[in-house]
């Protein structure tokens, strides 16, 4: 539900290892909010979400740890380093790095030289990469959940980032994401939702 406006209703899938599920649908259909419940960030007005087999409301800590989930907006802030973004992002999301691994992940994704940088000074593509750099510190997080991921992004960096999906899905990890760019994963799993094609309630 998104205030009195049902957004669809019906879905029941289940993500499987080494599987890349892509939303898709047009604006306003539900995609970033399916995103979110998926994440827990939001509950469903019926039905649950389950994470090996068990509500995702009742796991929170062991989800939370199993999950990583990179929304529409950078999440970056602008008055910090971009290392420092980094750190902060891998801190509160319970894998705390140090400054020579941020700007280990940064030159990663082509920031070495803005590693020192206010995130503020950035162009949009690079505070993008610099919330992407979190990729490189997942960890053993199985599950990726990113919404709009190749947005503002450059050639080069997108095909740099398709890389860093598909190795995380060759070592059996699971992707929900959005996508408005023609993105094709090399992936021997993927599959599609069009929440177009889910019946509104």
């Amino acid at each position: 539900m998104r205030g009195n406006r049902s957004l669809f209703r019906g879905l029941d899938f289940t993500l499987d290892a080494g599987v890349a599920l892509r939303v898709t649908g047009s604006n306003g259909s539900g995609k970033s909010s399916l995103l979110r419940m998926l994440c827990g960030l939001a509950f469903p007005a019926g039905g649950e979400v389950r994470w090996q087999g068990r509500n995702i409301r009742t796991v929170r800590e062991e989800f939370g740890a199993a999950l990583l989930y990179l929304g529409h907006a950078n999440g970056v802030k602008d008055d910090l380093l971009a290392w420092e973004n980094v750190v902060v992002a891998g801190t509160l999301a319970g894998r705390p790095v140090n400054r020579e691994a941020a700007c280990a992940a940064l030159a990663s994704v082509g920031l070495e030289r803005q590693a020192c940088l206010p995130t503020l000074a950035l162009s949009q593509g690079q505070r993008k990469r610099v919330a992407l750099a979190r990729l490189q510190l997942s960890g053993d997080a199985p599950l990726w959940i990113l919404d709009e991921p190749f947005a503002a992004l450059d050639a080069a960096a997108i095909d740099a980032l398709t890389v860093t999906l598909e190795a995380h899905l060759a070592r059996g990890g699971q992707l929900v994401y959005t996508t408005h760019q023609p993105v094709a994963l090399r992936a021997p799993h993927s599959r599609k939702l069009d929440l177009n094609r889910v019946v509104p309630c």
